[in-house]
């Protein structure tokens, strides 16, 4: 279980990678940095996005599930805005692109090392 978290941190640390290369309003310093991000966006997505999820559930009803990335986003820029200038995130309109995108981009990548794993 403390592997697969580990996993998980690795990969979402590969997407916020992946992303700061294809934006220039998103930006990371490094790897290190990624890492560092990646946990506290988990950690953020473990105790901030739940209760965020539940005041907001008729919105994320209305829009067929489409507002959790908007909470996404929520977290991203609450993660940027802890780690200050290591982390920059220039609009919402970028983190919204963002959690978008690195959404999609965990759900292949785990599903890439799940397949390599059997």
């Amino acid at each position: 279980m403390l592997l697969r978290w580990f996993l998980s941190i690795l990969l979402n640390a590969v997407a916020l990678i992946a992303v700061a290369q294809l934006f220039e309003g998103f930006q990371l310093e490094g790897f290190g940095t990624a890492i560092l991000a990646s946990v506290i966006l988990a950690i953020l997505n473990m105790i901030v996005k739940p209760i965020l999820v539940v005041l907001t559930l008729p919105i994320t009803f209305l829009t067929l599930g489409l507002f959790l990335f908007v909470i996404n986003a929520i977290t991203l820029m609450i993660t940027q805005a802890i780690m200050d200038a290591s982390f920059v995130i220039t609009g919402f309109g970028t983190a919204i692109i963002a959690a978008v995108i690195i959404s999609i981009l965990n759900l292949l990548l785990n599903r890439l090392v799940k397949d390599t794993m059997k």
